[in-house]
């Protein structure tokens, strides 16, 4: 949905080749040939620019109402539609791009189902660009939860019913040996930052396979807007290799490769592929991130590429920094700091996974030794309580890190019980599994018990934020993945926060892409916690929630992609220099303008030419002997 560019440009103009061809002549001139590998310029695509540098004799007038890089709707002057040869083609009105964002809002207001808000948006991004990113990244509480979380899932299941046209790269696994001359499609030269997922767990709602592009379409059109990161600088990506759905795979909508998935050795060389293909096209600091990969391959790659590549996975990083972040802000109403508290995490797959991690990281960083940071954090997974003595469920990966030398216990209200922890963390999927027993447990154990509901979408949630605080006397400190609606309990109304990644990977981005970093390391993650918890005010503790508004998300962005540029140049991972002195100012010039800019070509004048008395002309002597 929104991301850059729907449709090639100037490079997607290309013609067939091959047989010769015939252009279009006046009747008194000789038709031209077109030779073997000669393009055809008779025709115009979709994106009539790339980049954001614009070359004026590549861009006729209708360009500018064709193109949503170029078009400004009503809000091109009178002046522009003469001279841009566009005059006529637009009624008379004239407007502003802020009268353009109160229609937009009375539009999208008009809708009451969450898709159709969805479309509506999709549609005006494909129409005018900058007044898309001004709309989101100006109303962000309103429409984060339709561009992303919780609609962007339901865009994902009715994605083959909803699809108009690419707003990504789709590379399937027939494309092996060929994934390069897939990337050299897009039109854009100059990608610093890719968004890829293969659909194997989209969200909570699990493998939806091509049908999740929706996912790093709406992860991107966050970095622009919640960053500043230029449209044209994001690609999503799908790495289609099959879906295991059955019903998707029966489904005559689904637009994807119609087969199992790939899996073994076959799967592996082919996302090696890729990555190779992503740094022999667009250079070895091109950011890519992870998106929604299923729990067995999202470390192994994170561990195989995080070396050798610029890259994070966000379900395992973002999710870990921005719940660490409430961790760090929850501090201010309990007095504890992380070595202090006992943890709870329900679910092991790697969004637990990569918080326990970062929580370790942290613990450590208070001086906390790192086998005593681990003993403090409990795992549960569908198997029961990850122990070294359990006769059922694996270890692998990075899971027995976190399993302990006592006696397994299967039952969650059991080990609760036994356990007491302070800290209960839900990454689960498993809607309600945070019953109320738990929670009276929890709130039994603990003065001011922190419970976070992190699965996303919101149906997916281990409890809801009104089944927290009444179970526990209003007392708990409650986040959660998805937002909830307010909460009153007796004479107190609460708003709890939601812990979006958003409030990360944007601003991790950012500083990463201006830096130019080779490798992201986990310390990035965690001053990208700080910063967040920094942000935090004691008015929105006082209203129940651990993050500030989303919207000061832009300004947390900033904070953050300054931490992040700081570390990249003490730890020597960034590759642009001079380092920059004022960095606030350096990553502010290189961001997006949100506003129109005029339309009209640029001209300047050149002093008058002093007058030389010239020589007489003499005639050409043509006799050559």
């Amino acid at each position: 949905m929104f991301s850059r560019p729907s449709l090639c440009g100037n490079l997607g103009k290309l013609c067939r080749s091959g047989a010769v061809a015939v252009i279009s002549a006046p009747p008194t001139t000789t038709a031209l040939p077109v030779l073997p590998g000669q393009a055809r310029c008779d025709g115009r695509g979709y994106h009539e620019v790339v980049g954001d540098i614009i070359c004026p004799s590549q861009v006729r007038g209708i360009d500018h109402i064709r193109d949503p890089r170029l078009n400004k709707g009503l809000a091109f002057t009178l002046e522009e539609r003469q001279v841009l040869g566009i005059h006529g083609l637009q009624p008379a009105r004239f407007k502003t791009q802020e009268e353009q964002l109160q229609l937009c809002k009375i539009a999208v207001n008009r809708y009451t189902e969450p898709l159709n808000k969805y479309l509506y948006l999709s549609d005006l991004h494909d129409r005018n660009e900058r007044l898309f990113f001004r709309f989101l990244s100006e109303n962000i509480e309103d429409l984060m939860p339709i561009v992303y979380t919780p609609t962007v899932g339901l865009a994902c299941q009715r994605f083959g019913l909803i699809y108009r046209r690419p707003h990504g790269l789709f590379v399937t696994f027939n494309d092996r040996g060929h994934i390069f001359d897939v990337m050299k499609n897009w039109p854009e030269p100059n990608v610093r930052a890719i968004c890829v997922t293969d659909g194997e767990r989209i969200l909570g709602l699990g493998d939806l396979g091509a049908c999740g592009m929706g996912i790093p379409v709406g992860k991107l059109a966050l970095y622009t807007a919640l960053a500043g990161i230029k449209p044209h600088q994001c690609l999503p990506i799908v790495v289609d290799v099959g879906t295991n759905n059955i019903d998707l795979l029966e489904d005559p909508l689904y637009v994807g490769l119609r087969q199992k998935r790939v899996v073994g050795r076959e799967y592996d060389d082919f996302i090696d592929e890729f990555m190779e293909a992503v740094v022999k096209r667009y250079g070895q600091n091109t950011l890519i991130q992870f998106e929604d990969f299923g729990n067995h391959n999202a470390f192994r790659f994170l561990d195989k590429y995080r070396n050798n590549y610029c890259t994070f996975n966000d379900d395992i990083q973002g999710t870990a920094a921005v719940a660490v972040a409430g961790l760090y802000a929850s501090k201010r109403i309990t007095g504890k700091s992380l070595k202090d508290y006992t943890f709870l995490f329900a679910g092991a797959g790697e969004a637990a996974i990569g918080i326990a991690d970062l929580v370790v990281k942290g613990m450590v960083a208070e001086g906390v030794p790192i086998d005593e940071a681990y003993s403090r954090i409990f795992m549960v997974d569908i198997d029961g309580l990850l122990t070294k003595t359990r006769k059922v469920g694996s270890l692998d990966g990075h899971k027995i890190n976190y399993a302990k030398d006592i006696e397994p216990m299967a039952d969650l209200e059991q080990i609760v019980s036994t356990i007491k922890p302070s800290v209960l963390i839900g990454a689960s999927a498993c809607a309600g599994l945070f019953t109320p027993k738990i929670l009276k447990t929890m709130g039994e154990n603990n003065e001011r018990p922190i419970i976070f509901a992190l699965s996303n979408p919101t149906s997916k949630a281990e409890c809801t934020a009104e089944e927290a605080y009444h179970n526990t006397d209003a007392r708990v400190i409650f986040s959660s993945g998805s937002p909830f609606p307010p909460v009153t309990v007796g004479n107190k109304t609460y708003y709890p926060g939601q812990g979006n990644n958003a409030y990360i990977f944007p601003g991790v981005g950012l500083g990463v892409i201006c830096t130019g970093t080779h490798h992201i390391p986990d310390d990035m993650f965690l001053i990208a916690a700080q910063e967040l918890a920094n942000f935090v005010e004691p008015s929105d503790i006082e209203r129940g929630s651990l993050y500030p508004p989303l919207q000061s998300i832009r300004d947390v962005s900033m904070n953050i992609a300054i931490g992040v540029t700081k570390c990249a140049y003490d730890k020597g991972l960034a590759s642009t220099y001079p380092e920059p002195q004022d960095k606030r100012k350096w990553l502010e010039d290189q961001l997006y303008n949100f506003n129109y800019e005029c339309s009209m070509p640029v001209t300047w004048t050149w002093p008058r030419m002093p007058y030389i008395k010239t020589r007489a002309e003499s005639p050409l002597i043509a006799a050559i002997k």
